[in-house]
C-alpha cells in the first residue's frame, strides 16, 4: 500500500491517502506538545513507540468486540486505517482525578472516583478544546442522539477492557483520550491510544508512564514511554 497525498497533519500525526479511497496510511510523527499546543518539543522515536503501542492496543480492543479503524501496521512508523469522518467531539474517561478535573474541582491528584467518569469536549485547538455536555452536542448538531450513547457505550466498554489490560502489565489506567470516526452509517473507535493519550502510573511505586512526564518536565520520558512498550509487547 502506497502513501500519495497528504490530507491531514495534526500535533502528533500525519494522514495520507492510498491506492484504496476507503484506507488511508496513519504517520507518527516525534512531536510533543502538552497544553493546548502552547509547549511543544520532541521525543526520541516517540512515533516509532506510539505506532506500536496503539498497534497492539488496537489489535487486543478488536479481540473483545470493539470495531476500530485499525487495519494492519505497515512498518515503524505507519499504519494502515479505515478512513472515517472523525466526530468532532473528544471524549475522556476518569478513573482517578488527574489533570484538570483536579484544577476545576478542587480534587487532590489522584483520588478515586466512586465510578468511571466520562467528559466530552469539542475538538477544536483555536478554543482549547472546550468541555461540552450532550445538550450542546444535540444543539449544534456534532453527533446525533443515537452516536452519542454509542460512543458512551463504547467508551466504558474500552475502559473495562484497558484496565484489565494494563493492570495485567502492573500498569493503573488514571484517564485516558478518545475519538471516534463514522463509516458506514456506525460509529468506530479512531486516532491512537498510547502514553500520549493516557495517563499510565505504575502500580506499587505510583511512577508516571505517560506524557505527563513531558507535561511537567519530570524528566526520563523516552524511557517511560519505552517501558510501557515493552510491557504492552510481552
Amino acid at each position: 500500500m502506497n502513501k500519495l497525498e497528504k490530507i491531514y497533519e495534526g500535533k502528533a500525526k500525519i494522514l495520507y491517502t492510498t491506492e484504496d479511497p476507503n484506507l488511508v496510511i496513519q504517520y507518527f510523527k516525534d512531536d510533543a506538545t502538552a497544553f493546548n499546543a502552547q509547549k511543544k518539543g520532541t521525543i526520541e522515536q516517540k512515533g516509532i513507540m506510539n505506532n506500536r503501542i496503539a498497534s497492539r492496543i488496537f489489535e487486543h480492543l478488536q479481540q473483545h468486540g470493539i470495531e476500530t479503524h485499525y487495519v494492519e501496521t505497515l512498518n515503524d512508523r505507519e499504519m494502515l486505517v479505515k478512513r472515517v469522518q472523525i466526530v468532532p467531539l473528544e471524549v475522556i474517561i476518569r478513573n482517578r482525578a488527574a489533570g484538570s478535573l483536579c484544577r476545576l474541582l478542587g480534587l487532590a491528584e489522584g483520588t478515586v472516583l466512586a465510578v468511571p467518569t466520562l467528559e466530552f469536549c469539542y475538538k477544536d485547538d483555536s478554543l482549547g478544546d472546550p468541555q461540552v455536555n450532550e445538550y450542546h452536542i444535540r444543539a449544534l448538531k456534532y453527533a446525533t442522539d443515537e452516536e452519542v450513547k454509542a460512543i458512551k457505550d463504547m467508551a466504558f466498554k474500552i475502559n473495562d477492557v484497558l484496565k484489565k489490560f494494563f493492570l495485567d502489565l502492573k500498569i493503573e489506567l488514571i484517564d485516558f483520550k478518545l475519538e471516534f470516526g463514522r463509516v458506514g452509517g456506525r460509529i468506530i473507535l479512531a486516532d491512537e491510544i498510547s502514553p500520549d493519550t493516557c495517563r499510565l502510573w505504575e502500580v506499587g511505586t505510583g511512577n508516571k508512564l505517560d506524557k505527563d512526564r513531558f507535561r511537567r518536565d519530570l524528566g526520563g520520558v523516552e524511557q517511560a514511554y519505552q517501558e510501557v512498550l515493552r510491557r504492552v509487547s510481552k
